[in-house]
Protein backbone atom coordinates (compact mmCIF):
# COMPACT_ATOMS: atom_id res chain seq x y z
CA UNK A 1 0.00 0.00 0.00
CA UNK A 2 1.65 3.59 -0.99
CA UNK A 3 1.52 5.76 1.69
CA UNK A 4 2.96 9.74 1.56
CA UNK A 5 2.90 11.14 5.12
CA UNK A 6 3.97 15.20 4.97
CA UNK A 7 5.75 17.28 7.71
CA UNK A 8 7.64 20.09 8.88
CA UNK A 9 4.56 22.75 8.39
CA UNK A 10 4.58 25.56 11.12
CA UNK A 11 4.06 29.07 11.80
CA UNK A 12 6.78 31.22 10.59
CA UNK A 13 7.02 35.16 9.82
CA UNK A 14 7.73 36.51 6.38
CA UNK A 15 10.91 36.31 5.08
CA UNK A 16 12.19 32.95 7.18
CA UNK A 17 12.03 29.23 5.63
CA UNK A 18 10.71 26.07 6.37
CA UNK A 19 11.49 22.59 5.25
CA UNK A 20 8.65 20.24 4.61
CA UNK A 21 9.20 16.54 4.28
CA UNK A 22 7.25 13.85 2.78
CA UNK A 23 7.97 10.79 4.24
CA UNK A 24 6.97 7.80 1.62
CA UNK A 25 6.37 3.94 2.09
CA UNK A 26 4.87 0.81 -0.02
CA UNK A 27 6.92 1.81 -3.31
CA UNK A 28 10.38 2.19 -4.51
CA UNK A 29 11.39 5.59 -5.84
CA UNK A 30 12.71 4.55 -9.23
CA UNK A 31 10.38 5.53 -11.58
CA UNK A 32 7.17 8.62 -11.57
CA UNK A 33 7.35 11.84 -10.19
CA UNK A 34 6.50 12.79 -6.36
CA UNK A 35 5.33 16.32 -6.06
CA UNK A 36 4.26 19.09 -3.61
CA UNK A 37 0.79 20.64 -4.12
CA UNK A 38 -0.82 23.53 -1.61
CA UNK A 39 -3.86 24.28 -1.06
CA UNK A 40 -5.10 27.47 0.54
CA UNK A 41 -8.48 28.23 2.12
CA UNK A 42 -11.22 29.28 -0.93
CA UNK A 43 -8.88 28.68 -3.27
CA UNK A 44 -7.88 25.65 -5.46
CA UNK A 45 -5.10 23.25 -5.31
CA UNK A 46 -1.78 24.16 -6.54
CA UNK A 47 1.18 22.47 -8.04
CA UNK A 48 4.07 23.96 -5.92
CA UNK A 49 7.36 21.33 -7.60
CA UNK A 50 7.87 17.96 -8.85
CA UNK A 51 10.89 15.77 -9.04
CA UNK A 52 11.27 12.80 -11.26
CA UNK A 53 11.96 9.36 -9.73
CA UNK A 54 13.88 8.52 -12.68
CA UNK A 55 16.41 11.06 -13.24
CA UNK A 56 15.90 13.54 -10.40
CA UNK A 57 14.72 16.41 -12.54
CA UNK A 58 12.66 18.83 -11.61
CA UNK A 59 9.75 21.32 -12.71
CA UNK A 60 8.43 23.56 -10.18
CA UNK A 61 5.52 27.03 -10.65
CA UNK A 62 6.62 30.25 -11.80
CA UNK A 63 5.26 31.36 -8.48
CA UNK A 64 7.97 30.19 -6.07
CA UNK A 65 10.75 28.85 -8.30
CA UNK A 66 13.16 31.21 -7.19
CA UNK A 67 12.50 30.57 -3.33
CA UNK A 68 12.26 26.56 -3.51
CA UNK A 69 14.71 23.39 -3.87
CA UNK A 70 13.03 20.11 -4.42
CA UNK A 71 15.22 17.11 -3.56
CA UNK A 72 14.43 13.39 -3.10
CA UNK A 73 16.57 11.18 -1.31
CA UNK A 74 15.45 7.66 -2.78
CA UNK A 75 17.31 5.48 -0.50
CA UNK A 76 14.92 6.94 2.58
CA UNK A 77 12.20 7.30 0.46
CA UNK A 78 11.98 11.02 1.51
CA UNK A 79 10.95 13.86 -0.50
CA UNK A 80 11.84 17.32 0.89
CA UNK A 81 10.98 21.25 0.17
CA UNK A 82 13.14 23.89 1.48
CA UNK A 83 11.02 27.15 1.00
CA UNK A 84 13.04 30.37 1.77
CA UNK A 85 11.75 34.10 1.90
CA UNK A 86 7.96 33.09 2.75
CA UNK A 87 5.29 35.53 2.23
CA UNK A 88 1.59 35.39 3.59
CA UNK A 89 0.78 34.63 0.28
CA UNK A 90 2.27 30.83 0.89
CA UNK A 91 0.09 30.26 3.37
CA UNK A 92 -2.05 26.58 3.22
CA UNK A 93 -1.91 23.14 3.42
CA UNK A 94 0.88 21.53 1.74
CA UNK A 95 0.46 17.60 0.46
CA UNK A 96 2.54 15.39 -1.17
CA UNK A 97 1.62 13.51 -3.81
CA UNK A 98 2.76 10.34 -6.27
CA UNK A 99 2.38 8.96 -9.76
CA UNK A 100 3.91 5.94 -11.12
CA UNK A 101 3.59 7.87 -14.94
CA UNK A 102 6.12 9.56 -16.46
CA UNK A 103 5.17 13.15 -17.97
CA UNK A 104 7.47 15.03 -19.83
CA UNK A 105 7.70 17.92 -18.73
CA UNK A 106 6.91 16.87 -15.26
CA UNK A 107 3.35 17.87 -13.97
CA UNK A 108 2.36 20.28 -11.70
CA UNK A 109 -1.03 18.95 -12.52
CA UNK A 110 -2.88 17.02 -9.59
CA UNK A 111 -4.99 15.38 -11.78
CA UNK A 112 -2.09 13.13 -12.79
CA UNK A 113 -1.20 12.23 -9.41
CA UNK A 114 -2.68 9.08 -8.04
CA UNK A 115 -1.43 8.69 -4.63
CA UNK A 116 -1.66 11.49 -2.03
CA UNK A 117 -0.65 12.22 1.59
CA UNK A 118 -2.08 13.95 4.48
CA UNK A 119 -1.31 17.92 4.54
CA UNK A 120 0.83 19.52 6.84
CA UNK A 121 -0.53 23.54 7.32
CA UNK A 122 1.89 26.41 6.58
CA UNK A 123 1.05 29.67 8.07
CA UNK A 124 2.82 32.80 7.17
CA UNK A 125 2.55 36.26 9.15
CA UNK A 126 2.90 39.49 7.95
Amino acid sequence: EVQLQASGGGLVHTGGSLRLSCAASGFIFDDGAIAWFRQAPGLEREGVSAISRADGSTHSANSVKDRIVISSDPGKNTLDLQINSLKPEDTAVYVCAATFSSYVPLSLDHTDYDYWGQGTEVTVSS
